[in-house]
């Protein structure tokens, strides 16, 4: 799931990179930068591995760089000794990402990659969603750092806020750089972000749970350990069934209570999940979507203008498609009785069903 980077090479990267290293970016630039994302997302991401096919081509540069770029910052708890080397990487990116939109990308292939977007977008375009695309970026690396101290959630309305923030914010940022502002669009990714967002915390609960192990520098040593074990699941849920940390830190599945917590975190992300699907079908019938977008009018949430909602669902659909990842999970969980050290992935069903999705537009 992780791809391990050696802290020393990644701070000598921060402090040698010069300001203005490169004027230009070249073709080999691109290709070496696309394939290093593409390899992260193979690796770490599968779920997105997959999606990014289905995604409009004009943005899947723009997908690719943003899952890989959500990655490095998942992976900074497990590769930071200590919160002030934390702090520095958050740093280091948050400049990158200034520079980038400056037109001025640091020698990182994410940055490569996603000038390179922005190139193609302004070309089709114009500048006007890049400043929107950066307010979606930026969100994403300072929700990263607000939450990596691998602190719970006090509690559900806290995990669908930060899944708001990242997932849903993603998917934002997807969509500007097609360039499509629709309020109902929105509204669907939202929630299927937030879905997203919840079972990304329920699939790392066996991963974060377990004693950090090892991981392989670019030279083949093995890093230090810098990770305790932590569990994320929010904190009222924890205590209204009895979940205690240490319990499942030892006893992993068999901890008391932790089934019946998994259960009622992943019923509110199926509560995303079927939401999606019913406001898809009324939209798609001509209809409201049935409630109103709680985000509407806030940054970066104003519209204009009626739309033509048919025409952005079938622009859209290979966004909408995170949805499909979501919803099988969640299948697999229900059938491993919502212990999530037994749930399998892998296999041709997601990919079959993400097929399906597609040819039928139903999500």
């Amino acid at each position: 799931m992780r791809r391990p980077q050696v802290i020393c090479n990644g701070l000598r990267r921060l402090a040698y990179a010069k300001p203005n290293c490169r004027g230009y970016v070249t073709d080999a630039d691109v290709e070496s930068a696309r394939g290093y994302c593409l390899r992260q997302l193979q690796t770490s991401d599968y779920d997105a591995h997959l999606i990014r096919r289905f995604v409009p081509s004009p943005v899947q540069d723009t997908y690719a760089a943003l899952r890989a770029l959500n990655l490095e910052l998942v992976r900074l708890p497990e590769i930071v000794s200590n919160p002030a080397i934390g702090a520095l990487r958050i740093k280091f990116w948050q400049e990158s990402i200034d520079k980038t939109f400056a037109g001025n990308p640091p020698r990182e292939p994410i940055c490569i990659l996603l000038h390179q977007a922005l190139m193609g977008l302004e070309a089709r375009a114009g500048n006007a969603t890049k400043k929107s695309i950066k307010f979606w970026v930026s969100r994403l690396v300072k929700t990263r750092e607000k939450y990596m101290d691998g602190r719970p959630y006090t509690n559900l309305a806290a995990l669908e806020d930060y899944a708001e923030n990242t997932y849903s914010t993603m998917m934002y940022a997807t969509l500007a750089s097609m360039p499509l502002r629709s309020m109902h669009i929105d509204h669907l990714a939202s929630h299927i972000g937030k879905a997203c967002g919840i079972i990304a915390v329920l699939r790392g609960i066996p991963v974060l749970a377990a004693p950090g192990q090892p991981v392989k520098t670019p030279s083949g040593m093995d890093a230090p350990v810098t990770r305790e074990p932590s569990l994320l699941l929010p904190l009222d849920i924890m205590a209204e069934e009895g979940v205690k940390e240490e319990e499942v830190f030892r006893q992993g599945p068999n901890a008391p209570g932790l089934q019946d917590a998994v259960f009622k975190v992943a019923t509110r992300a199926n509560d995303h999940v079927i939401t999606a699907q019913e406001m898809l079908k009324r939209l798609k019938a001509g209809e409201d979507p049935g409630h109103e977008f709680e985000h509407e009018g806030e940054a970066e949430h104003v519209y204009l203008e009626e739309s033509d909602t048919a025409k952005e669902i079938r622009q859209s659909f290979g966004v909408l498609l995170e949805a499909i990842p979501a919803s099988h999970y969640l299948e697999n969980l229900e059938k491993a009785n919502f212990d999530p050290f037994a749930v399998k992935t892998g296999g041709w069903r997601l990919p079959w069903r993400i097929w399906q999705s597609l040819s039928k537009q139903t999500i």
